[in-house]
């Protein structure tokens, strides 16, 4: 509410805002570095909803035992995080596009996403 990314009953997302955030502001306030390469779930570029997009020679995860995938882990946003996007496919995307600002060069940083 203080950022004024939503109003004051919670109800209302302030949309422009939000994106305003997430493109300029995310990367600053969520870090992430590529850290040492582990089996897990594929997220930014390396993500299903991503990787047809781009072509790059690393994968990003996020650590997971179930995970089929090894890449560097990068470090998610909330510790259950993996279990709930195993849930919820558009929570999956959502959090990947995220984690594409996150990590992502300028060039996924810079593609603008009509989701």
């Amino acid at each position: 509410m203080i950022a004024k990314l939503i109003s004051a009953d919670k109800r209302v997302v302030f949309k422009t805002a939000l994106y305003n955030f997430i493109e300029h502001g995310l990367k600053f306030v969520f870090p992430a570095e590529p850290g040492s390469v582990v089996r897990g779930l594929p997220t930014a570029h390396s993500a299903p909803v991503l990787k047809d997009l781009f072509v790059a020679d690393d994968q990003y995860v996020w650590p997971s035992a179930d995970g089929k995938v090894k890449g560097q882990a990068i470090n998610p946003l909330y510790p259950n995080q993996v279990k709930a996007v195993l849930a919820d496919e558009n929570l999956y995307d959502m959090l990947a596009l995220v984690d594409a600002i996150r990590v992502g060069k300028v060039r996924e940083q810079k593609k603008h996403w009509s989701y």
